[in-house]
């Protein structure tokens, strides 16, 4: 875009001839010179005009000057780059936005404007600055709050030529988005300092007061080990859990990494692990036959180090340190079924721990049917369903026949009772030791019999509370009959009071107003 034309006529004036004439020295040359940059400033700036088609020359004994034109550089705003730094700001701190726009001319007609989403933070223009010190770019200070976490920030610059005949050029820059956070208090480990070799341990780690809670990272080690860990969060807690187990014993290092944008902190824990295997309880026979001397054992595991304090429940006697628990006694009918247990004690770390173990002893015994589970005398009701009531005892659990003339009793299958089912049965049981016999009779009562035995029952029963009843009213009455003379003696006792107290309150009436008529 050509702005001006010059030469060397009269210093100042148009023309079109090829020399300057006469007369001109060097100096006329540098104040033409002079004259022509700041021409060229004024419309341009330093850095953005050019000169074509110069030249001066000495010829026929003077100094001559071509045509010279002076043309503007117009250069849109095509790159706009915008900064944010940090990209990652803690609450409450500072953070900058730059734009700046690397090649754009005349810069006086340039104006940036920083956004945030749609909103426009700060606008600046260049016309009122020194051109030749400045460069096309703005800078902001802005303070951190949680509301900006993934804001939009932008730079949007105009080049506005329509004063010099041009058109509005516009650039953006691309969107950047700031990220906020806080995460100021160190990770906290839960877990207990004493670990069992072998079991399932779940670790956890927390972050209190960090935001945001959701995009938090954890990395937790047992050692050199990582382990595999679950992320939860609700408000501004973060936390993670893993399971994990110790497979050796001694102390162990639990250490809990967790980050957050560009920050990271690791706290450490240390552990301690230990071995402490239940204790072993052994019968010397599982299934004794009744009468024979049985020896129970405790000890303790030989993978329990220091060795655990034993106590074996029946034991007349605490063993020494290291030495096994015992008992020796003979077995019983009675004793089938019985458990067994012992208890081992061991210190760790300042910390007593206790294990068990329960050992349960089967006696092995003759078949028996007692009258309190197989009775030898049963009534039943006619007509209605009934069976035999008879469970036997023994080990191994014996078989039971009933039979009657040889025919066996379906003991199964209730049986709707009738007078033919009035008769006595032979009831066997039968295991590998031996067999037992017993016989049962069973009485086959009608129905009106056992109504009246029934409501013989009931009469009997309605007739005892009865005479509970009078009895006790009986007692109750003479107390209440004292009662009631009680009261009445205190009513009669607070009217002769009041009576007494009257006549003196008249007394004393009458004294004053006797006293008042001799004065």
């Amino acid at each position: 875009m050509a702005l001006a034309t010059f030469d060397g006529k009269n210093k100042s004036q148009k023309t079109n001839s090829p020399h300057l004439g006469q007369g001109w020295q060097k100096a006329d040359i540098l104040t033409l010179l002079i004259s022509w940059f700041k021409v060229a400033v004024t419309f341009c700036d330093l850095y953005h005009f050019i000169f074509l088609s110069y030249a001066v020359s000495f010829w026929r004994g003077g100094w001559h000057a071509h045509q010279a034109l002076l043309f503007c550089l117009k250069e849109p705003p095509e790159q706009v780059i915008l900064e944010l730094q940090p990209a990652w700001v803690a609450v409450d701190e500072a953070f900058t936005v730059k734009c700046h726009v690397p090649s754009v001319a005349p810069l006086e007609s340039l104006t940036l404007a920083l956004l945030q989403g749609n909103q426009e933070l700060h606008r600046k223009n260049f016309m009122s600055l020194a051109v030749t010190s400045q460069r096309a770019e703005v800078i902001i200070s802005v303070r951190a709050q949680r509301e900006n976490d993934r804001c939009n920030f932008s730079c949007r610059a105009e080049l506005d030529l329509s004063l010099q005949g041009g058109r509005l050029f516009q650039g953006s820059s691309p969107i950047k988005i700031l990220r906020i956070f806080e995460f100021s208090q160190t990770p906290r480990i839960w877990v207990s300092s004493l670990l069992e070799v072998g079991m399932a341990e779940t670790v956890s780690c927390e972050v209190a007061r960090v935001f945001p809670a959701k995009e938090v990272i954890f990395h937790m080690f047992l050692e050199d080990q990582e382990l595999s860990s679950f992320l939860s969060w609700e408000g501004d807690t973060a936390w993670a859990n893993a399971t994990f187990r110790a497979m050796e014993a001694g102390d162990q290092e639990l250490s809990c990494l967790a980050s957050l944008g560009p920050v990271e902190q690791k706290t450490r824990k240390l552990v301690h692990s230990y071995s402490f295997p239940p204790p072993i309880l052994e019968l010397k026979e599982s299934y004794p036959l009744a009468g024979t001397d049985i020896n129970v054992t405790c000890s303790g595991h030989v993978l329990t180090s220091p060795s655990p304090t034993l106590r074996l429940q029946g034991a007349p006697d605490l063993p020494a340190p290291g030495e096994p628990a015992w008992l020796l006694l003979t077995a019983r009918e009675e004793d089938d079924g019985r458990n067994f247990s012992c208890e081992a004690s061991l210190e760790v770390q300042g910390q007593w721990l206790m294990k068990t173990t329960v050992i349960q002893l089967h006696v092995l015994y003759k078949p028996r049917l007692e009258e309190s589970s197989c009775p030898g005398k049963q009534t039943w009701l006619e007509g209605m369903e009934h069976t035999l009531a008879c469970i036997p005892k023994g080990n191994p659990a014996p078989a039971l026949v009933c039979t009657w003339n040889g025919v066996v009793f379906d003991l199964e299958v209730p049986q709707n009772a009738t007078q033919n089912h009035t008769r006595t049965y032979c009831c066997t049981a039968t295991n590998q030791l031996g067999s037992v016999s017993k016989d049962i009779a069973v009485i086959v009562q009608g129905l009106d019999e056992g109504i009246s035995s029934a409501l013989f029952v009931v009469i009997t029963v309605a007739l005892g509370v009865g005479v509970i009843t009078i009895a006790l009213y009986l007692s109750y009455r003479p107390c209440k009959v004292d009662r009631r003379k009680l009261l009445y003696r205190q009513k009669e006792e607070d009217k002769e009071e009041e009576s007494q107290f009257a006549v003196e309150e008249e007394k004393s009436t009458t004294r004053i107003i006797d006293s008042y008529l001799i004065e």
